[in-house]
């Protein structure tokens, strides 16, 4: 339930930049945004990944080995796409998984490329001005029904999908950007 109030916290608030910039100058700077992403999000989890490596160096040798994908996984931000390769779910049986926290982390970063480009579309769309963020709030609705019913279908079928991918969790995402949009 943390996590999906996080979602829906994080999607608003981005969702709410992405429009403030657009009211101010007609335009989104994904450049910039991504740029700004990356260096709030960096510094933190490298220092994270440097205290998870000086911890398995010294305390966990026997699974630094196998913790070399976890690593690069949470360096690309797709780790959870390589949790879900892997097979490393939260009910597991690995007894020592440090860095399987991050999959959240990849989540947000996943939608904070493609959300902006999807928003930006939207604004730039013809409906009246008037109309235009209930109409966006419309569809960002849809989109988050359609995610949720998605995410539990695969939850039936397909688990690791169902907990870890941003196609199952976005709906908490886009909820977030529909109120953002609706306010």
């Amino acid at each position: 339930l943390g996590v999906e109030v996080f979602f829906v916290i994080s999607g608003y608030l981005i969702t709410l930049l992405l429009i403030g910039e657009y009211e101010r100058s007609k335009r989104i700077d994904l450049r910039q945004f991504w740029l700004r992403r990356f260096r709030r999000l960096l510094p933190a989890l490298y220092l994270v990944l440097a205290i998870v490596a000086a911890y398995i160096t010294l305390s966990y040798t026997i699974t630094r080995e196998e913790s070399r994908g976890d690593f690069l996984g949470g360096i690309l931000y797709v780790s959870n796409w390589y949790q879900i390769f892997v097979g490393q779910g939260y009910a597991s049986s690995e007894a020592f998984v440090p860095l399987r926290h991050l999959w959240s982390l990849a989540v947000e970063v996943q939608f904070y490329v493609l959300w902006p480009l999807l928003l930006w579309g939207l604004l730039r769309s013809p409906p009246a001005a008037r109309g235009r963020h209930a109409v966006l709030a419309g569809i960002v609705l849809l989109l988050a029904a359609a995610a949720f019913t998605l995410g539990q279908v695969a939850l039936a079928t397909a688990p690791g999908f169902a907990y870890y991918t941003l196609p199952a969790r976005c709906g908490a995402l886009l909820l977030g950007a529909a109120l953002a949009l609706a306010w």
